[in-house]
């Protein structure tokens, strides 16, 4: 497979993607005071679609409990996830690289607005799938969600 087929921008690869995942971790998840942004909201939206959320709040001195899940500080300390969900800046992103390589989810998915095509490009030749730019749960709902 070539790294370009890893960069996941078409409709069917998106919703095969998410048919086939059950577990997602995010990466700058939110707790319930900043329940407006969308780093609460989207993790809500995507438990109660049914996935496994893995919390990895990034704004946090510790830990805390989010969506009625133990947080984790780090992406080190995940089980192994299918998806990782990510709301940093892109700048921020080179930062998280070793780790994200090191987990090895079957996707990294940038949120709307965060693009990052060196991370992208280093994330695909480790063979993990890249989506940038778009938000998890427009496209859940566009994509799976019943009556889309």
């Amino acid at each position: 497979m070539t790294v370009n087929a890893h960069i996941l921008d078409t409709d069917a690869a998106i919703a095969a993607l998410l048919a086939e995942s059950r577990t997602i971790a995010v990466l700058g998840a939110r707790g319930e005071t900043h329940r407006d942004r969308p780093a609460y909201y989207v993790p809500r939206y995507l438990q109660e679609a049914g996935y496994a959320l893995y919390p990895v709040p990034v704004h946090e001195p510790r830990p805390p409990e989010i969506l009625g899940v133990d947080a984790v500080a780090r992406l080190e300390d995940l089980p192994p996830v299918d998806i990782v969900d990510v709301f940093r800046r892109p700048e921020d992103l080179p930062a998280h690289l070793d780790a994200l390589i090191a987990l090895r989810p079957r996707a990294v998915w940038l949120q709307l607005g965060i693009r990052n095509d060196e991370v992208a490009g280093r994330l695909a030749e480790a063979g993990i799938d890249v989506v940038q730019d778009r938000c998890i749960m427009v496209e859940h709902r566009r994509l799976l969600a019943p009556g889309s």
